[in-house]
């Protein structure tokens, strides 16, 4: 029992920590408008500085059509590649669900479990690794991943969604929603091996974002 409480107690600073660190990072503006759900990047288990460009999402390791997504992040110029980027994605399990296990806090209660946060290297890359989603039950909406963005001294804001290319429902119409915030989101899905994908995309930071300086 003595050890127990110095342990419990080490590791409720190291999250409060973790918080706070995070929450340095905050930068209140007017960049990209209205975000529902963008104060979730601010909850990454791990502080932004210690985050890699690589991440495994907590899906990749079941049943399912694997999926690969790499790119780089540039700056508004479109040439100069971003380093320091924290990307912030989230999607459905294969069922179309926001999975979650019972015991989320906050926005992952909404979120669901399957999500994760990148911080571009040097060169301005990102990857990450998860389990293709699928679409809503009972809906025509293509299946997405969820994407916010948060750079050094602006606010957060949110780009358009990883949508696939050979989606059904992804209609002339559907593909008029996107407006091509942050680059264009329709993902070339290639075939690797059977039931492992890649797709790349790389995102131009500013573009189509409202009030962006």
């Amino acid at each position: 029992m003595k050890l127990l409480l110095p342990l419990a107690v080490i590791l409720l600073f190291a999250s409060i920590s973790c918080a706070q660190t995070n929450d340095a990072n905050r930068n209140k503006g007017t960049i990209g408008g209205p975000c529902e759900g963008c104060e979730a990047i601010y909850e990454s288990p791990t502080p932004f500085e210690k985050l890699d460009w690589f991440v495994k999402l907590p899906d990749w390791g079941g049943k399912g059509i694997k999926l690969g997504i790499n790119g780089i992040v540039y700056k508004a110029d479109g040439k100069t590649p971003a380093a320091n980027v924290i990307i912030y994605v989230y999607h459905t399990n294969q069922q179309g669900i926001y999975p979650t296990k019972g015991d989320e806090k906050d926005w992952a209660k909404r979120h669901g479990y399957i999500r994760g946060w990148m911080k571009t290297n040097e060169k301005g890359e990102y990857k990450f690794m998860t389990l293709r989603p699928g679409s809503y039950p009972n809906s025509k909406i293509p299946a997405h991943i969820h994407v916010f963005i948060k750079e050094p001294g602006k606010n957060e804001y949110w780009i358009d969604e990883f949508v696939f290319n050979d989606d059904p429902f992804l209609t002339t119409a559907e593909r008029a929603n996107h407006k091509g915030r942050g680059g264009v989101g329709v993902l070339k899905t290639i075939e690797v091996e059977k039931d492992f994908q890649k797709a790349t995309r790389d995102i131009i930071l500013g573009k189509e974002i409202p009030g962006y300086r």
